[in-house]
């Protein structure tokens, strides 16, 4: 059982819901509100447990489409060009695509349909070196 989940808010939460099936996410749960649209869901990919929440705020999400915010979900993967095709084909927009990195992993960024950042790469934080 995971001990920490991120936890991401949107404009909208059943709007990005399609997206993170798209690229790998299994939706466990949610919760409509009285208007019925989604207030909370979370989803689960691998060990990553994903709370999502539609605004209950006027948050603002800095408008750099095509630029890093700076801030954003890393997904380890052996396989960064096809997650970040099937990321592009379900409405995101490139920041970085596939790359090699100076430390010897493979990288690409997007920003998914609501503006939120989303990192691939076959770099494994928190593993030991060596």
């Amino acid at each position: 059982m995971p001990s920490s989940a991120v936890y991401l808010s949107y404009d909208d939460a059943g709007a990005v819901i399609g997206w993170l099936e798209a690229v790998g996410f299994h939706v466990t749960q949610r919760i409509p509100g009285e208007d019925g649209r989604i207030m909370h869901c979370e989803a689960v990919r691998e060990d990553l447990v994903l709370m999502v929440a539609s605004d209950d705020a006027p948050y603002r999400v800095p408008e750099l489409l095509g630029n890093s915010t700076g801030v954003g979900v890393y997904l380890v993967t052996d396989d960064v060009e096809g997650l970040y095709r099937r990321a592009i084909d379900a409405g995101a927009v490139s920041v970085h695509p596939p790359e090699d990195t100076g430390w010897g992993s493979r990288r690409a960024r997007v920003l998914d349909p609501g503006g939120r950042e989303w990192s691939f790469g076959s770099y494994r934080p928190g593993e030991a070196e060596g």
